[in-house]
């Protein structure tokens, strides 16, 4: 690690993405094992501004692609940014998030640098100055560790595995300006057209609290006590895929191994049996509430509370509960 580490921030809504943030954070408390710097580097139009808000969570030096040409996500540009930021920097390790532009430019940007990527990961640790990244396995069931024998380093780290640092503006840093030289004509991937999903309330990445329903809930009707649930606690409503499947929620609500990963304070899983295709998206809770009528329901093993009754019979005491003690 003795160059340190880079962190690849996202820009999401004009201002630094939250997982970014949580990537951050886990850069610096991983340099500082060792004495190292941390560095970032953040690609758009028009973000040199968000280079304080890097410094203020944690980074040494900000290196700054900002051209018009970066305006919107493109992996041709991004890698052709990356490539250039990591000839300045020259880190052992390049961290970003495992969001869609992640997982996209995780893996590309480590073969253009000649170098290997470990995806979807939970922590990052250095014993003996040798980076190891933590990844799940097996659905969730299990974790691996990854070392790596190529330079940099390239992981992406789960939303919500690792917590961002406090904000202090005092810190400083150095920003350095980096021209990438991008030709616009020359980026081969163009986005013809964007429709964000309208999403009400707290977004499932963000929320502290999740009830999510699966199969046994039986029909979109049956949605609305979890919704009740939900508002009662401040959180968000999920579902599983055979419940989006159906029609029953939108596919924007979809938690599991091919929608979002969650990591929550508390996750309400309610009529879901416990698929490790499912459990792959939730495993990152820190408490499950597994509710299922069905005692044998492998969702139990992977719980720390459970309860075998018709969610019907149980919710609509717990929402009413939930509001005694809220109010």
């Amino acid at each position: 690690m003795a160059n340190g580490i880079l962190v690849a921030a996202e820009v999401s809504g004009g201002a630094v993405a939250p997982i970014s943030l949580e990537v951050l954070g886990a850069a610096r408390r991983l340099a500082d094992q060792n004495g190292e710097p941390v560095q970032a580097a953040v690609i758009g139009s028009g973000v040199e501004g968000l280079a304080k808000e890097l410094i203020a969570h944690g980074a040494d030096h900000v290196f700054v692609v900002d051209e018009p040409a970066l305006a919107k996500y493109s992996c041709d540009g991004f890698v052709a940014a990356m490539e250039k930021v990591n000839a300045a920097a020259s880190p052992s390790a390049i961290l970003m998030g495992q969001s869609d532009m992640g997982r996209d430019l995780g893996p590309r940007l480590a073969f253009r640098l000649g170098s290997t990527a470990a995806m979807d990961c939970l922590s990052v640790s250095a014993p003996g100055g040798k980076l190891i990244a933590e990844r799940p396995c097996y659905g969730g069931n299990a974790r691996a560790n990854f070392s790596f024998n190529t330079s940099p380093a390239v992981v992406t780290i789960r939303s919500k595995a690792q917590e961002p640092l406090a904000r202090d503006d005092s810190r400083q840093g150095q920003v350095t300006k980096v021209d990438a030289g991008i030709d616009a004509a020359a980026i081969r991937d163009k986005i013809t057209g964007h429709q964000e999903v309208a999403e009400e309330g707290i977004r499932l990445e963000d929320a502290e609290v999740i009830v999510a329903g699966g199969r046994g809930i039986g029909s979109a009707e049956g949605f609305a006590v979890l919704e009740e649930l939900a508002k009662a606690l401040g959180g968000a409503v999920g579902a599983t895929r055979a419940a989006c499947d159906n029609g029953w929620r939108p596919v924007s609500e979809q938690i599991g191994l091919t929608g979002k990963i969650v990591g929550p304070t508390l996750y309400f899983a309610v009529g879901i049996s416990g698929a490790s295709q499912h459990m792959a998206g939730c495993s990152g809770a820190k408490n499950i509430v597994a509710i299922n009528k069905d005692p044998e329901a492998i969702i139990f093993k992977s719980s720390r509370f459970g309860i075998v009754d018709d969610y019907k019979k149980v919710l609509p005491a717990l929402v009413e509960a939930c509001r005694k003690l809220r109010a």
